[in-house]
């Protein structure tokens, strides 16, 4: 992948960033990707850069204050190529476009020293105070950091403050050499530096020694020291002109241990001169690398560690947004990747879909405010999201402007039906008060709520770190389907008959109830379904048991073709009630005659 490097005329005003070949990025004192904002000679936004096949298109933008220099000469559109520069103002850029292997490998390795960890940890830090000065600043590091990219950039930093003889520090990766997927697009055992700093800056590339990282990530599984000179006295000057690549002397590589860091390593390299020449290869205790090596070990195993429990506390987190507590609970006592494992079991699966929401967007996009739609849906979703968990059930998705939720896993719960139909119930209470309360942000939105039990095959699937509990199966259609049909019927909850008779069963009246709605033959099904509306318990704005009552006298005339007898009964229903809207309807549409050959089955129509 082709670099970028950028020097401004003070030594510390650098970066190196990769360019990604056929996108377009902007480059000034302000831009978001390649800002300068140390050079004041620079605008907001100077040039264009783009990178094709081999080589760099720069084009000045018209707003730049300011010439471009390239070859000498003031030029508004170029091409450069690996290895050439440009300047804007006091800053300098050069392209790196091929990788090339580093001298280091290239040299004999005079000296080789994998290092103990334990033996390291008896040594005391000869700057002890200014050391863990610099360490105590590890933790905010990582914790502030936005991305693995800055991360890395303060990290190194950090690193040279705390390793003073060291000339330059990278934080690398190593591919596994099993996994070509490991690291993104590095080939298997390839290393790849996350990013690196050095203290005089030659503006050149530099490679770490894939040979040392390679021994001490994947062979030693330790810190690994390689000196590739015969140390030189004080007045032993390199006969090379120095570049970050020629003049170095020593490199250690220390992994960082862990999964969260997977074949990450510090890599540390500097040269043999002065009070180092006589100890660089000498006994630990006599060793003037002693303290910065040291000093690296405690950084990998702080950053393992830290890295570490944010990936837990990120995964709990994660966990925390779809399992209940009893669940988390759970899987804190078990192994997850039992408890967790995809498996045939029964569910109780509702699905609850917002209505009133595309209306909504429609004109809320036109006036601009697809912002505060978004807010709108997202606590829409919230309000279903905590009924879900809070009656120990488990997220299973969001599909859109609608959730998925299940019981009855990973743990099998015989209170399954019950826990889902009062949080359906608690669903829509929670709507039907805030629907019409003026500035909700529930305004204007309903819900329609299927709730379907049987057999099903629930888990988790994907990879760790993007893995979703989900639930599979027929049941899951059919809550979908039920939730549909709730437009049809004009009810907001409806379940299916193994659910229905679980409520009939086990659930008082003082927590919901369930009537009967009508046999339906859904749009392109063959086999008829009994589907029955779940409600709250008898309330003010609620149907009476008496309505209910009647509605079933009704239902039960309607199926055996009594229609007179059922329209009657229909009468006796409260005049609010939607839900009757199927039968009369259909007793209306027939003039009062059930059709020749009458099974009591209606055929629903397309939604």
């Amino acid at each position: 992948m082709p670099d970028l490097l950028a020097q401004g005329a003070d030594p510390k005003d650098h970066w190196r960033r990769s360019l990604t070949s056929g996108r377009a990025v902007q480059i000034g004192r302000t831009t978001s990707e390649l800002a300068i904002p140390w050079d004041r000679y620079a605008s907001g936004a100077h040039a264009e850069l783009m990178w094709n096949s081999d080589r760099l298109r720069v084009r000045r933008l018209p707003s730049a204050r300011n010439p471009v220099f390239f070859r000498g000469e003031e030029l508004d559109t170029f091409e450069v190529r690996s290895g050439e520069r440009f300047a804007i103002g006091d800053t300098t850029f050069t392209v790196i476009a091929e990788e090339s292997s580093s001298s280091s490998d290239s040299r004999a390795v005079v000296q080789e020293r994998a290092v103990n960890p334990d033996d390291l940890k008896k040594l005391p830090f000869r700057d002890a105070p200014r050391q863990l000065d610099v360490l105590r600043r590890l933790p905010t590091v990582i914790s502030s950091a936005a991305d693995d990219n800055d991360l890395s950039v303060q990290l190194v930093n950090l690193l040279l403050a705390g390793i003073l003889r060291a000339e330059v520090i990278a934080l690398v990766v190593l591919a596994s050499p099993t996994d070509s997927s490991t690291n993104g697009d590095l080939k298997p055992g390839a290393v790849t530096t996350l990013h690196w700093e050095g203290r005089r800056f030659a503006g050149t590339e530099f490679q770490p020694s894939r040979r040392l990282v390679q021994e001490a990530v994947a062979r030693q599984q330790r810190t690994v020291l390689h000196v590739w000179a015969a140390p030189r006295t004080n007045e032993g000057k390199s006969e090379a002109t120095f570049t970050l690549q020629s003049d170095l002397d020593w490199a250690f590589c220390t992994p960082v241990r862990g999964e969260s860091c997977p074949g990450w390593a510090i890599y540390v390299a500097g040269r043999v001169t002065g009070d180092l020449a006589a100890s660089v290869v000498a006994p630990l205790t006599e060793n003037e690398l002693a303290d910065d090596l040291k000093f690296a070990e405690l950084t990998a195993d702080v950053l393992g560690s830290l890295r570490q429990v944010r990936k837990l506390q990120r995964d709990q987190a994660r966990l925390n947004q779809f399992f209940s507590p009893t669940v988390q609970k759970v899987l804190t006592t078990a192994e997850p990747e039992a408890v967790l494992r995809p498996r045939e079991t029964d569910v109780t699966v509702m699905f609850c879909d917002l209505r009133g929401f595309s209306h909504t967007v429609e004109a809320e996009a036109e006036a601009g405010h697809l912002l505060e739609i978004l807010e709108r849906v997202s606590q829409a979703l919230g309000v279903m999201t905590q009924q879900i968990l809070g009656h120990e059930g488990v997220v299973a998705d969001f599909l859109g402007d609608a959730a998925l939720g299940f019981w009855g896993w990973p743990l099998a719960d015989p209170k399954m039906v019950r826990q889902a139909c009062l949080a359906a119930i608690g669903i829509r209470r929670y709507y039907e008060s805030h629907t019409r309360q003026p500035g909700s942000p529930l305004a204007g939105f309903r819900v329609g709520i299927g709730v379907a039990t049987g057999r099903a095959v629930a888990g988790r699937i994907g990879p760790n770190e993007q893995a979703k509990v989900t639930v599979f199966g027929p049941v899951v259609n059919l809550a979908a389907r039920l939730e549909s049909m709730t437009k049809q019927l004009h009810v907001p909850i409806l379940i299916d008959e193994p659910t229905a008779r679980v409520v009939r069963e086990m659930i008082g009246a003082t927590e919901a109830r369930v009537r009967r709605l009508a046999k339906v033959r859904p749009y392109g099904l063959e086999t008829p379904l009994v589907v029955s509306e779940l409600l709250p318990p008898e309330g003010p704005d609620e149907l009476t048991n008496a309505d209910l009552t009647n509605y079933e006298r009704a239902l039960d005339a309607f199926l055996i073709g009594d229609w007179n007898a059922s329209f009657d009964a229909l009468h006796l229903v409260s005049p609010r009630d939607r839900g009757k809207d199927i039968l009369t309807g259909c007793i209306i549409a027939n003039n009062h005659i059930p059709p020749a050959g009458w099974t009591g089955v209606i055929d629903l129509g397309q939604k």
